[in-house]
């Protein structure tokens, strides 16, 4: 079946819970969700967000395609899906408008906001004393330019998207004249001390966090100090020890994430600290070392938070 006809099937009347799954792309993790969902007696319909929107002429006030006059029992966001400013508000409104009614809304909007803004990330971090580098933001190229002189003696600063994923777009600056021109940064530059690693080669620790539990960790080796799986590190099953969870259950409360994937780099003095939490984390690779099925432990918590609703609800 193709995706448009994925996204456009409605979903099936029956008493069993349906699910919302926000997706752009009908993929591996779309799939895998939707598997898992089944196994665990639930129906995940799959939506756009760019095909919902709002009709104050419904009791709901809104649109969800596939649902008909109902809402979704939740709804679990995978992807917003690119667009302009004015698109992407609009889903993020709609996120924000089914959770204010009642559907539960995993991730919220706020958190995918503090989450896929880089420099909310890391001001939420900094602002719970979440070890995390030394991050500057700024819209100038001339203040970039400053900041770069003052502290590149230092060591080496990265220079991310402020909207980047998948370790696309990252630079290493070491002196001002590394920094791109204005324009190739889209007015931003967000600026984070270089961490440098204790081991041959590089290496972070990506910890998998759901509802206050951290159910799955990886290392990620490679070559080169970008270490994205998708850019090809090899990923390789890690045992967190008490220390490293706390400190992945606090940078996800910090953002508020009922799941979360968050990245870990260790100093040369073996020192953590937290480089990203991402709100819409794949685990295709981190799949590929774990033991058990990721998706089906999003799954369990995802439908035991529901029933825990249902039963204060009904208190």
């Amino acid at each position: 079946m193709s995706l448009s006809d994925r996204l456009g099937a409605p979903a099936r009347a029956s008493s069993r819970l349906k699910i919302a799954l926000a997706v752009d792309l009908y993929d591996w993790h779309a799939r895998d969700l939707t598997a898992a969902f089944a196994r665990a007696g639930a129906i995940a319909a799959p939506i756009r967000l760019a095909q919902c929107g709002f009709d104050t002429q419904r009791p709901s006030g809104l649109v969800v395609p596939g649902f008909g006059a109902d809402l979704p029992d939740a709804v679990f966001v995978r992807a917003v899906g690119f667009g302009t400013f004015e698109s992407v508000t609009l889903r993020l409104s709609v996120l924000h408008s089914l959770r204010d009614i009642g559907a539960p809304v995993l991730n919220s909007a706020r958190t995918i906001e503090l989450c896929v803004d880089k420099a909310a990330t890391s001001f939420a971090l900094a602002r719970c004393g979440i070890p995390t580098p030394s991050t500057w933001t700024v819209q100038s190229e001339q203040a970039a330019r400053q900041i770069v002189r003052r502290e590149a003696g230092r060591g080496p600063l990265v220079l991310k998207p402020l909207f980047g994923a998948q370790g696309f777009g990252l630079k290493l600056i070491r002196r001002v004249e590394d920094l791109p021109p204005f324009e190739a940064v889209e007015g931003v530059y967000y600026l984070q001390r270089f961490v440098t690693g204790n081991r041959n080669g590089f290496r972070d620790i990506r910890l998998f966090v759901s509802q206050g539990e951290v159910i799955a960790a990886m290392t990620r080796h490679a070559k080169h100090w970008i270490t994205n799986v998708k850019l090809g590190a090899r990923p390789e099953w890690f045992e967190p020890d008490a220390a490293m969870i706390e400190l992945a259950l606090r940078s996800s409360a910090a953002v508020g994430a009922d799941f979360a994937g968050v990245d870990i780099i260790e100093d040369a003095a073996g020192a953590p600290y937290v480089l990203e939490v991402n709100s819409m984390p794949g685990w295709r690779g981190l799949q590929k070392v774990a033991p058990f099925s990721i998706a089906d432990r999003l799954v369990d918590h995802v439908l035991a938070r529901i029933g825990g609703r249902a039963a204060e609800t009904a208190g």
